[in-house]
């Protein structure tokens, strides 16, 4: 896992530690990440190289990536970076890409992202966001891939409920109109996708 020890990567690395599964923890100093659950293998990696996802690559079911930070780049160049390199990969493991809430649309079916009240300090992650997204729409033939996006707004640390509603392209709201959902049930729902694939190669969302 790219980015696992981050706000919500290290929440899925605890999920799926929980659940049997085997962690690699891929971050760029394996000496700050002791809050990691025992058991979990801690390598430094960085998912816009090529020699680290090759020598993840075989060892795995699924990479995911939860990264953070950065310029616009980042993470267009990480999409560009796990698709080329797992392509013709044999047995190549699938790409679970953490992306942005912004990138989700409206109910006049533009992007959260590109409206007129979007803050101005989080547009260009979110640009950043989108074109990974955009890219493994239109260039990822050959590889299995899926994108998930937390709610745009009321995404927060908080209870693992195990229960959440999942959509494609537009928020998921409640009776009141709110798109809300914890880290820790994001995290469920990223280990409920390894385990039973719903949505490949396409994004989804999830709230309660």
């Amino acid at each position: 896992m790219f980015g696992a020890g981050g706000t919500a990567g290290s929440r899925v690395v605890s999920e799926a530690v929980d659940r049997g599964h085997r962690v690699i923890a891929a971050v760029r100093r394996p000496e700050a990440t002791s809050y990691l659950p025992a058991g979990v293998r801690t390598v430094t990696g960085d998912a816009t190289s090529e020699r680290s996802v090759r020598e993840l690559a075989p060892d795995a079911d699924a990479l995911v990536v939860a990264i953070g930070g950065g310029e616009r780049e980042l993470w267009r160049n990480a999409a560009e970076n796990l698709v080329t390199t797992l392509r013709g990969m044999p047995a190549a493991p699938r790409i679970i890409h953490l992306g942005g809430g912004s990138t989700l649309l409206t109910p006049g079916g533009t992007r959260i992202l590109d409206e007129p009240d979007f803050p101005a300090e989080y547009r260009e992650s979110a640009l950043g966001q989108a074109d990974a997204l955009d890219y493994y729409r239109t260039s990822a033939d050959g590889v299995s891939w899926t994108y998930v996006s937390p709610p745009p707004l009321e995404f927060h640390p908080g209870a693992r409920t195990g229960h959440y509603r999942t959509g494609t392209d537009q928020p998921v709201t409640d009776a009141q109109g709110r798109s809300v959902l914890t880290y820790e049930d994001l995290a469920v729902a990223i280990i409920d996708e390894i385990e039973q694939p719903r949505h490949p190669n396409a994004r989804f969302t999830a709230a309660y």
